[in-house]
């Protein structure tokens, strides 16, 4: 698993590491003692216990083993596998398309009652038009390398869309002003996105600001994060989706959605916004 930007990520990985140092500890071997019954490179157990290596089921097995505490490897591996979910590459997710990948996010949606969106480069997936969505999947696909199911996840995507009108959920949303502007489709698919933008807008379930071009930054773009709930908040960056889930973090990432709310226009102002860039692309 690569490093993850996420210190959440990293904090949980380093707090697995300090459980199998203490389990060694506790069964009274010492570093070079733990190599010998496990059969391994002396450098692995030192990157284990620093946190630097992430390890496999069979080495957290190997390791409760050696200290006579096979009771404790399955929650162990568990708790590891918990570890490499906050962190997940793209490439890993999508390795057999996009679809499933999709229907999982629709299953987080259907349980999550408020979701704060802040997005600085497409629009959320639940106000995706289905010419929208494939116009980016089809460039993800391509630029990942992953197997080509656009149709299949586009149809997944799109579902996300009901939670717009049943169950109670409700979206607080963000956008920046780039994000109208940007050609991430072709200009009817476009302008299809953005009038599709203005349908939903006066939906009770939304709450939809745009952050302007011309707005006095508090708070600098950042990269498309979603709030579900107070609970969770997923990251996107280029190469992974992060999940943070530490009380410190998520605190930060909700007073960056108030700053960036802030400088948001709403109502008449945003639709104004959006009609300009609809007539930009006539």
């Amino acid at each position: 698993m690569s490093a993850s930007p996420s210190s959440s990520a990293q904090a949980a990985r380093e707090a697995l590491a300090v459980r199998l140092t203490h389990l060694r500890k506790d069964a009274g071997l010492t570093g070079k003692e733990l190599n010998a019954r496990c059969g391994w490179h002396p450098a692995k157990t030192t990157r284990i216990q620093k946190g630097a290596a992430p390890p496999s089921d069979a080495d957290i097995r190997a390791w409760c083993t050696a200290c006579g505490a096979d009771d404790q490897a399955d929650d162990l591996i568990a708790t590891a596998r918990a570890v490499d979910s906050m962190y997940l590459e793209w490439r890993r997710l999508h390795k057999d398309g996009m679809r499933k990948v999709q229907q999982d996010w629709n299953t987080l949606h259907e349980q999550t009652r408020v979701c704060r969106v802040y997005v600085s480069n497409v629009f959320p997936g639940f106000f995706q038009t289905p010419g929208f969505a494939t116009a980016l999947m089809e460039q993800i696909t391509r630029f990942q390398g992953t197997p080509d199911d656009v149709a299949e996840a586009v149809a997944a995507r799109i579902a996300r869309s009901r939670f717009l009108y049943e169950g109670g959920h409700r979206y607080v949303v963000l956008i920046e002003e780039s994000v109208l502007r940007y050609r991430t489709a072709a200009p009817h698919a476009m302008r299809g996105q953005l009038r599709h933008l203005l349908a939903v807008m006066p939906l009770a379930s939304v709450s939809l600001g745009i952050i302007p071009f011309t707005a006095q930054r508090t708070v600098w773009p950042l990269e498309a994060f979603y709030l579900h709930d107070d609970t969770t908040a997923v990251v996107e960056t280029l190469t992974a989706e992060i999940k943070v889930k530490q009380p410190r973090e998520l605190a930060d990432y909700a007073r960056a959605f108030t700053g960036l709310a802030e400088m948001a226009v709403h109502g008449d102002a945003a639709r104004a916004l959006i009609q300009a860039a609809i007539d930009a692309l006539e």
